[in-house]
């Protein structure tokens, strides 16, 4: 190896242990971020369902004109 390519090896690896000290302490049970609650390890998933709330099909939006969306628009504010 060059001294380069050795220096970037040695340079990943202090980078490496670096985060893994941080993630035990992010992730230890005693932490105060755990306790607070603004570091979890089970996040919820987002979803793209939102059909439920929505009276408009994509395919509806996608036909209309900017008028008729500037209409629907306009009635919402």
């Amino acid at each position: 190896m060059t001294e380069l390519s050795e220096d970037v090896v040695l340079l990943l690896k202090e980078l490496v242990s670096r985060v893994q000290e941080l993630e035990k302490v992010a992730y230890h049970d005693d932490n105060v971020l755990m306790k607070s609650g603004l570091v979890v390890t089970n996040s919820p998933t987002p979803s793209m369902n939102n059909k439920v709330n929505s009276t408009f099909s994509m395919d509806d939006v996608a036909n209309m004109s900017f008028d008729d969306m500037a209409k629907i628009i306009s009635k919402m504010e």
